[in-house]
């Protein structure tokens, strides 16, 4: 049975995207429209509690909160997370570190630079600043590691959409060179490219295939 992706076009919805490419996993794709609020729709909420994207229905199983899908994926498949305790600990902080800290932290940053209604400088700076910490932690790590936690991983798969986005948070990598290798290593994965497009070329083929079964009709 295929699994089912709830998702829209952002660094959360791209995490399980890439993951779900990465290990060969048959879905399909439900896109989100934001600006419906259809994420709070009863329908919804009822697979996903928190009203956010993304979630992921496996056969009679709903499961939101992408790093908890993330690791469900890892195990259910025996991909991308290591198994003994060391290593699966390695990977499994790196991951928290996305969702407790590079996330968050980048996210405010976006809201402040480009959404809140007002420019509050302070706030714009105190963002962008732990930003930058943050990627100077990452850049420690990757001088000595391949990859963030050793072998590629979905701690990696949980980065990479939200530090490849750096420049929407207003701030660069230019002092990190081994973040900069990472991102191009990680980039250059023909699965990352596919799950990064998602849902954009996912949800236009639907289109396609929608207008073949319905007739001809002008396609924009």
């Amino acid at each position: 049975m295929r699994m089912t992706l709830y998702t829209a076009a952002t660094p959360n919805g791209w995490k399980i995207s890439i993951a779900l490419e990465e290990l060969g996993i048959p879905y399909d794709v439900r896109v989100i429209d934001f600006a419906t609020n259809e994420q709070k729709s009863d329908w919804y909420v009822n697979i996903n509690p928190n009203g956010r994207i993304p979630a992921l229905v496996d056969g009679d199983f709903s499961l939101f909160e992408s790093g908890a899908i993330l690791i469900y994926l890892a195990e259910k498949t025996g991909k991308l997370l290591p198994t003994d305790p060391k290593g699966r600990s390695r990977v499994i902080q790196w991951l928290m570190f996305q969702m407790s800290a590079v996330g968050p932290m980048m996210g405010q940053a976006n809201v402040f630079l480009r959404y809140f209604p007002e420019k509050i400088q302070p706030a714009i700076d105190r963002y962008q600043r732990e930003v930058t910490r943050l990627f100077g932690v990452l850049d420690k790590q990757l001088a000595t590691h391949e990859y963030i936690a050793g072998e590629y991983s979905i701690a990696d798969i949980a980065l990479w959409p939200w530090v490849s986005g750096y420049e929407w948070s207003g701030v660069s990598v230019e002092e990190f060179p081994h973040l900069q290798r990472w991102l191009a290593l990680v980039g250059s994965r023909p699965a990352v490219q596919a799950g990064r497009d998602i849902p954009i070329k996912r949800d236009r083929a639907r289109e396609i295939e929608e207008a073949k079964k319905s007739g001809p009709k002008m396609l924009s």
